[in-house]
């Protein structure tokens, strides 16, 4: 078996929704064309062995599932980039025409299974895409239950408790708002340490007694995202020094703050990077009403101006933050900005924030007419599904942060399903 850690680049397809901004999505073609083998006697003496141990190479196979391409590409997203995956485009093909061996495609019931089943086996908390999406599933469980607090109460007057909306609600929102700029400012760190150098994260092999097929398969060692750094959670990916000398200066370090000269003629142009800006800002801002929203301070709120001024207000720029930031994130993952992608988790992570967003927008709105009982109920309502809502998006994140090598089907050079599941993998 010789094994190759490379891939030759030929053109590749670029577009992105804003012809404006930078392009968020790059596919290329795999094309390698392996070394020439000199055959000699001792290579014609194993023919016959190589003949009958190829029926234990196929039952190897299958027990890895894998499955018979006739091409590969590489689908580099840049949203895949700063969460640390490794996208694949495959096209399946009979044993005829096929080039190489590759993972099953993520689209299946079975992995998908799998891949839940990894949320709770695999913890690692040294990957920042890994700890946004925990933090945010934390945050939303929390507004969650505060929501349940401020709402449950008006729907059954008989299920309240003393100071369960003032007190319970209160303090839960100030943790509540408080995880999610947590959350946000590690959205933010990741943002601004995406890799600038080009990882394949992938590695090919010539497997000598499949007739020379080419088995593709992840390549952890190889990678240079900061995502597999176990030792501290910020800092160089494990190969990142090594290639140092294909990259900017700064490779490998950690960058806390972009240079203006970096804002102006690189991330300005990046839609998820200012999307996660988006999230940073409305954070920033809602944090204030949870602030304000603590039992000590909000009882001393007793003007109708000072509660619209820095209680209700915070929360309508804070949610339309949130709304902005969820719609580009939506975009970003889309071919077109009116085109729709729902084969792509972000594109799911990104429409879920935006209906919370909604929802915490309009219990703002709603609270400058807190004197209409009606008002009330609505804006309590709007934090309940608000916050379900926050919920599933990062959960799907949280499940999207595990897969760094999704592989998709493609159809007709055009449309996969790469994101929907995750592969079989469990280990570190």
């Amino acid at each position: 078996m010789a094994q190759h850690n490379h891939e030759k680049k030929e053109a590749a397809l670029a577009y992105g929704p804003f012809g404006f901004l930078n392009p968020t999505v790059r596919r290329y073609p795999i094309s390698w064309v392996p070394p020439p083998h000199k055959k000699n006697e001792s290579e014609e003496g194993l023919k016959d062995e190589e003949t009958e141990g190829r029926g234990k190479k196929q039952k190897d196979i299958n027990n890895r599932g894998e499955i018979r391409a006739e091409d590969v590409q590489r689908e580099y997203r840049t949203r895949d980039n700063r969460k640390g995956r490794h996208a694949l485009l495959i096209s399946p093909s009979l044993a005829a025409s096929a080039r190489y061996l590759t993972p099953p495609p993520t689209s299946s019931l079975a992995q998908t299974f799998y891949g839940i089943l990894r949320m709770f086996t695999w913890f690692p908390i040294w990957d920042v895409s890994y700890l946004v999406a925990v933090v945010f599933t934390i945050g939303s469980v929390c507004w969650c239950v505060n929501a349940f607090f401020v709402w449950l109460p008006l729907q059954d007057p008989r299920s309240e408790f003393k100071g369960e909306i003032v007190s319970a609600g209160g303090i839960s929102a100030f943790v509540g708002a408080t995880i999610f700029e947590i959350g946000s400012v590690l959205l933010m760190i990741e943002a601004v340490n995406e890799n600038e150098v080009d990882c394949f994260g992938w590695a090919l092999e010539e497997i000598l007694e499949e007739n020379g097929l080419i088995r593709v398969r992840p390549d952890k060692q190889g990678c240079t995202h900061h995502h597999l750094n176990h030792k501290n959670l910020v800092g160089k990916g494990k190969v990142s020094a090594e290639k140092s000398n294909l990259s900017s200066s700064r490779s490998g370090q950690w960058n806390w703050i972009p240079s203006w000269q970096e804002l102006r003629t690189r991330y300005f142009k990046e839609i998820g990077f200012l999307a996660c800006l988006s999230q940073m800002i409305g954070a920033t801002v809602f944090w204030i009403s949870g602030f304000t929203a603590l039992p000590p301070i909000y009882d001393r709120l007793t003007s109708r101006a000072a509660q619209n001024g820095v209680y209700w207000l915070p929360q309508v720029i804070g949610g339309t933050g949130f709304i902005i930031s969820g719609t580009l994130f939506m975009i970003e993952t889309q071919k077109r900005w009116y085109l729709p992608a729902p084969k792509v988790l972000g594109w799911h992570i990104g429409a879920w924030n935006l209906i919370g967003g909604i929802g915490f927008t309009l219990c703002g709105a709603l609270g400058f007419a807190s004197a209409n009982s009606g008002c009330v109920y609505q804006g309590s309502l709007a934090t309940f599904w608000g916050s379900w809502c926050f919920l599933i998006g990062s959960i799907i994140q949280w499940f999207e942060s595990l897969d760094k090598h999704p592989v998709g089907i493609s159809i007709d050079g055009s449309e996969s399903s790469v994101d929907n599941n995750t592969l079989p993998d469990l280990s570190p």
